[in-house]
């Protein structure tokens, strides 16, 4: 009689276990939002684009009046995007991985971020400034290109793979996502 209670015992205990190494885990369609999805808020890194939408914060327009800046405004757009990214990878270094697959699309992911944050921090907060201050547009091109260069195609090679990990990941999990396609 006691071998049965130790046994219902056991079995009682390894549920929970499972029940409780589950619930720690994101469900899939959460764990790809955190760790790819997310991406989006730089997917225009190191390109013209994002260089254009910083400088556009500076833009006036004479006739209307609340378009009036006060000389800050592409930097706090900087900072604002320095937050939040580095809020979405503490939420990507939080998550439990379970599986090679997340594994890697967590790393992957986690190495994207590290690699954006300083460059938004450094060349993109001196770019931001440049643009608030009105600065010389043959500085403000120099800067561009410098980051171009720099880190356009590491930027590119870890998005593809983070991407192509993505996709492969959404399929396996029916999760459906528009890939701009």
């Amino acid at each position: 009689m006691s071998k049965t209670i130790f046994d219902k015992t056991s079995i009682c205990i390894l549920i929970l276990s499972v029940l409780f190494l589950t619930s720690c885990s994101a469900p899939p369609a959460e764990f790809f939002d955190i760790t790819v999805l997310n991406t989006n808020a730089f997917n225009d890194f190191a390109s013209p684009d994002l260089a254009r939408h910083i400088n556009d914060e500076t833009k006036e327009f004479p006739d209307i009046p609340s378009s009036k800046k006060k000389g800050n405004e592409a930097a706090n757009t900087i900072k604002n995007k320095i937050l939040y990214i580095e809020q979405s990878l503490e939420k990507i270094k939080k998550l439990d991985a379970s599986g090679d697959e997340q594994k890697e699309i967590k790393d992957l992911s986690i190495a994207l971020y590290e690699m954006v944050i300083p460059v938004f921090k450094n060349e993109y907060m001196a770019y931001a400034k440049l643009c608030d201050a009105q600065g010389n547009q043959g500085a403000k091109d120099a800067l561009v290109n410098e980051i171009d260069l720099k880190y356009r195609a590491r930027f590119e090679k870890s998005y593809d793979a983070l991407m192509q990990k993505g996709k492969t990941y959404a399929a396996e999990n029916d999760i459906q996502v528009n890939w701009g396609q």
